[in-house]
């Protein structure tokens, strides 16, 4: 059965994951971390994304990243997975396939969850135990939107902007968003949305999202219809 392609509307963010295959590592040096952000920089000045947080794992990876043309993520996520591969393989002697599937994503309501996509991914090292604090990962966005240490990969969204007047404002009101957990309940729905690759957002954007591309952006209620048309759509989409 064909797949549905993703939701994509140029200039909303989207939350993607990148996964190893079987959950093995995908960055064993140093080297391997600098070698796939400098084609991601690369793959995304030529397809037009803007990244604005990012958080490279040992056997992961999260993006928030806002295409500008519709198939600029994919092409993206292409290019820079081919590269990587290959030199992947080459470095370590090896062959056959690195990721797990195609990646995962979930369209982002810019105005309700982009800076909490932005901490749920900038904290993903701290959840993982790997480090007590965000600014202790060297392989993450934090310490260019907290510290302001220069990196070329990332471009700030415009909501960082309304953060203060100044990069040292904007800096100072970006660390104290981290001062706050993430409510559980919160953690979840960003997971389930990514995973599944439902739409992440108000109702309201929900409606506007389901409009706009004529496709169901959220799972049925349980014990809904399962012989409808939406309860099959879903079940497709949650191949993706």
């Amino acid at each position: 059965m064909a797949r549905l392609p993703r939701y994509v509307i140029p200039g909303h963010p989207q939350h993607v994951i990148v996964r190893g295959n079987n959950r093995e590592p995908i960055f064993l040096s140093d080297a391997d971390y600098h070698f796939y952000l400098e084609k991601l920089r690369l793959a995304c000045i030529k397809h037009r994304c803007d990244v604005h947080a990012y958080a490279l794992m040992t056997n992961h990876l999260h993006l928030l990243i806002t295409p500008h043309q519709e198939n600029g993520i994919s092409k993206t996520m292409q290019m820079l997975g081919r590269y990587y591969v290959q030199y992947f393989n080459f470095t370590y002697r090896r062959t056959g396939t690195l990721w797990e599937g195609r990646y995962k994503a979930t369209l982002i309501d810019s105005e309700n969850y982009a800076l909490i996509c932005h901490r749920y991914i900038e904290l993903n090292p701290v959840r993982a135990k790997m480090v007590e604090h965000p600014g202790d990962y060297p392989w993450s966005s934090y310490r260019h939107n907290a510290l302001g240490e220069m990196n070329s990969i990332v471009t700030h969204h415009s909501l960082y902007h309304t953060l203060g007047a100044t990069a040292k404002q904007r800096q100072a009101e970006y660390k104290a968003l981290f001062l706050d957990k993430i409510p559980t309940q919160t953690l979840d729905e960003i997971r389930a949305a990514t995973n599944k690759a439902w739409v992440l957002g108000s109702d309201c954007f929900k409606d506007r999202v389901g409009s706009k591309l004529n496709r169901p952006v959220r799972p049925n209620s349980r014990g809904g219809d399962r012989k409808s048309k939406d309860f099959h759509e879903w079940q497709k989409i949650k191949r993706v």
